[in-house]
């Protein structure tokens, strides 16, 4: 048995939809099914999804306020009255800024763009920023991606005499700023007809709005924030995310080539994986580190010498974000295992004086990985006093719902229910720790702490193809809401397995079924290759792509996790060196059973904690094996001891490897005729000296020693032999016996069968008669009598 790293949610599809709607749309079963569970189950719905043609853009002006923004807006650009578009410094805020700037800078606004330094400012809209401007001459501000928050500032504006136009998509909260104008596609009097959208997306609705129709050639723009920031990619989100990602194929801003060079992606190649592991991180990692303007200027500039420097910088900022997160990383997991351990721990809140700010986040997102529980990571100011922290969050418990609980200890917070930014005193931080914990106990059960993998479907290797494969990126592009596809494949047969890379921590395996194969690949999955019998039924998840190698296309798999449903047989009678058992088998809940005492000396050294020996049919009947891996580490006197240890229980694996110092398999077991010989040739001699003569024999016979004096101690055991200083001679007294009625017939024997079944039977064969034992199965029959006289 192997148990999955996960829980696995399999959603279930009823196999008559997935037919019909795979005729209707003639895509292949895999694609159908695909459809039906993310909620397409007509072939009207499939298409309009897969066919982004069909749908348009909703009408900017049902959004709350749009109106009031697009007139004081435009009667700015006509007046040629400064405006400061005020952003974020994430890839959302910066994309959301440059957009913004690009549309009024295309309707000859005077616009200008500002971005609050995350260490000296923090999150969001504040006054000192605001009465700058109106020191400066700004009389109407822009928020994009940020501002829902800012009642205070709202209200600092006007009383300074600007405008505020506030466009957003954080979560609003119970009191909302007195601005001019809040487009929101979550304010509470907004008709709109899609709530999902990211900062950049309130941001394009404004242009597209502004623009009177919609700027097509904001997309590129407007997808990389959208995908960047995790938002749901369905509705408009989808339709922003598939046209933008065209867009960037082929895209002129020579800011956003430079980018895409250093991150050494193809243009023709980008996907929205493109975007999320290599253009959003490097977006990021400038407001992270340092202040975003030059993420915001590269996309802006129309120099290309300027694009490549910038491009090189950013790039150099990313390798210090990445050391920074993976040396605070360390330092986090360290402090949750020695002070806050998860034992203890519902909700993870840690934080330090030297911990980066701007990389909080991500290490947040790495401790919810390790550990899987909602995460708080804080930046402590010590001389202000104060903390600065960023969370995320796992299934089933709502940050900002929760974090609204703590508002007593939260003078600022806002974001997600997955996400979310806060500062604090630190002198708060234990009792935040204390109440979300309190929180989190009322609210999640013991199985909300086991990750959640949710899969698509169960498909069998048949279903899959290269076809199959191509026509399921007709669903893309992929992310939140509408993410890659995940299949399960149950039991199937292992045709090969081995681990692959420079230190051997992957895993490539193929697997077969009725004729079909497929290979998969999982990185960071090498440590399971030893959990793996390759005779077992293997479960994989994972997702399907195409491999491509010297112009041959096939269909694979990565591999996500893998278990093994039923218990596993592991063959290690070869292994000799006895030193190599700890590589190939766990420590942890594994029992060592020994039949033999004299045995236990000699695996001492590599055995586990937990040794068992066993003497007696009562011992192996007692021992508790259920759910335990359980190592057979020498042969045991009988078979019947085997049987009563484990028949009818349910070990999760049994490691078989029978050790036995002398084996009595190769020494010749006397058949009837060999009885029959050596008895003529002592009624012959009379007599026969087996000290002297018995070499002689066994050569003359081409037997073995051993067994000669084998067949003259059986004889002596039934009364047909006299011995005497080693000298064999008949008894004439002697009465018809049965060959069985010899104990050591009978030990030889039944030595010789169990050698046969345990140590020198095939896999199959020893599988075999596991198996039979476990169901308790087993019946012992008395051996067939031999007669002879």
């Amino acid at each position: 048995m192997l148990h999955s790293r996960t829980r696995w949610i399999v959603r279930q599809t009823q196999e008559e939809k997935v037919q019909q709607l795979a005729k209707e749309l003639d895509v292949a079963p895999l694609v159908a099914s695909l459809l039906i569970n993310r909620g397409m189950d007509t072939a009207e719905s499939a298409r309009y999804f897969l066919l982004d043609k069909e749908q348009k853009f909703h009408d900017p002006f049902l959004m709350s306020d749009m109106e009031i923004a697009v007139s004081r807006i435009k009667e700015a650009i006509e007046k040629q009255e400064p405006i400061l578009i005020f952003g974020d410094y994430d890839a959302d805020g910066v994309t959301s800024t440059s957009l913004m700037m690009m549309a009024l800078r295309e309707l000859g606004a005077n616009v200008q763009f500002y971005i609050p330094n995350r260490f000296t400012e923090g999150y969001g809209p504040n006054i000192p920023a605001f009465t700058h401007a109106a020191e400066t001459g700004i009389r109407l501000i822009i928020t994009v991606d940020t501002g829902i928050s800012a009642v205070n500032e709202a209200k600092a504006a006007k009383d300074l005499g600007m405008d505020l136009i506030i466009t957003d998509h954080h979560e609003p909260g119970p009191v909302l700023p007195e601005a001019l104008a809040i487009v929101h596609p979550k304010h509470p009097g907004s008709n709109y007809p899609f709530q999902e959208l990211a900062g950049v997306g309130v941001a394009f609705k404004l242009a597209h709005a502004l623009f009177g129709e919609m700027p097509a050639h904001l997309l590129e723009i407007a997808a990389i924030g959208t995908i960047a920031d995790l938002v749901s990619l369905k509705g408009e989100n989808r339709l922003i995310a598939k046209r933008g990602i065209q867009k960037l194929k082929s895209t002129k801003n020579i800011g956003l080539t430079a980018l895409f060079k250093v991150a050494g992606a193809e243009l023709p190649s980008i996907t929205e994986e493109t975007i999320g592991f290599s253009i959003a991180p490097r977006l990021n990692a400038v407001g992270r580190l340092e202040s975003a303007d030059p993420a915001v200027d590269l996309l802006l500039t129309d120099d290309l010498l300027e694009a490549q420097t910038i491009a090189e910088e950013i790039e150099l900022l990313n390798k210090d974000r990445q050391a920074i997160v993976n040396n605070i990383a360390q330092q986090a997991i360290l402090e949750v295992e020695s002070k806050f351990p998860i034992s203890e721990n519902s909700v993870i809140v840690v934080g330090k004086e030297d911990w980066n700010a701007g990389v909080i986040g991500i290490v947040a997102s790495k401790l919810v990985e390790k550990f899987y529980r909602p995460a708080i990571v804080l930046s402590y100011d010590l001389e202000k006093g104060q903390a600065k922290g960023s969370a995320r969050s796992i299934e089933g418990f709502d940050l900002f719902k929760n974090l609204s609980e703590c508002r007593d200890i939260l003078p600022h917070f806002g974001g997600h229910p997955m996400a979310a930014g806060m500062t604090l005193a630190i002198d708060s931080v234990d009792e935040l720790r204390r109440k979300l914990n309190t929180l989190a106990n009322e609210q999640l059960t013991e199985e909300d702490f086991i990750p959640v993998t949710s899969v698509d479907g169960v498909f069998s290797l048949k279903d899959i193809s290269l076809s199959s494969i191509e026509e399921m990126q007709l669903l893309s592009p992929f992310g939140m809401g509408n993410p890659k596809p995940k299949i399960l494949i149950n039991d199937a047969n292992i045709a090969g397995m081995r681990k692959i890379g420079s230190e051997k921590n992957h895993i490539k395996v193929t697997i077969e079924d009725e004729g079909s194969s497929l290979e998969g690949v999982g990185f960071g999955l090498g440590h399971l290759y030893e959990h793996i019998s390759p005779y077992s039924k293997l479960s994989v998840i994972g997702e399907l792509s195409i491999n491509e190698w010297n112009n041959i296309k096939k269909p694979q798999i990565f591999l996500q996790d893998m278990a093994v449903r039923t218990w596993q047989l592991f063959d290690i009678r070869s292994v000799k060196r006895l030193e190599r058992l700890q590589s190939v088998i766990p420590e942890d809940n594994t029992i060592w059973i020994f039949f033999r005492d004299e045995n236990v000396s000699k695996f001492r050294t590599y055995a586990g904690q937990k040794m068992v020996k066993i003497h007696s049919i009562e011992d192996a009947s007692s021992i508790e094996v259920d759910g335990s891996n359980l190592v057979l580490a020498d042969l045991p006197p009988t078979k019947e001891l085997m049987v009563k240890l484990i028949s009818g229980k349910r070990p999760a694996r049994i490691y078989a490897h029978f050790f036995k110092e002398d084996s009595d398999y190769f020494s010749t077991l006397p058949t009837r005729d060999h009885f029959k010989w050596f008895f003529a040739l002592l009624a012959k001699k009379g007599s026969i000296d087996i000290k002297r003569y018995g070499n002689d024999i066994a050569k003359h016979k081409g037997w073995s020693r051993e067994t000669v004096d084998f067949m003259s101690q059986v004889f002596f055991e039934l009364d047909f032999v006299k011995i005497e200083n080693g000298v064999i001679s008949l008894n004439n007294t002697s009465n018809k016996r049965d060959l069985a009625d010899s104990k050591t017939y009978q030990l030889k024997q039944a030595q010789y069968i169990l050698e046969s079944d345990l140590l020198y039977s095939s896999f199959q064969q020893l599988k075999d008669s596991f198996d039979e034992i476990l169901q308790g199965a087993v019946k012992f029959e008395e051996a067939k009598e031999e007669k002879w006289t």
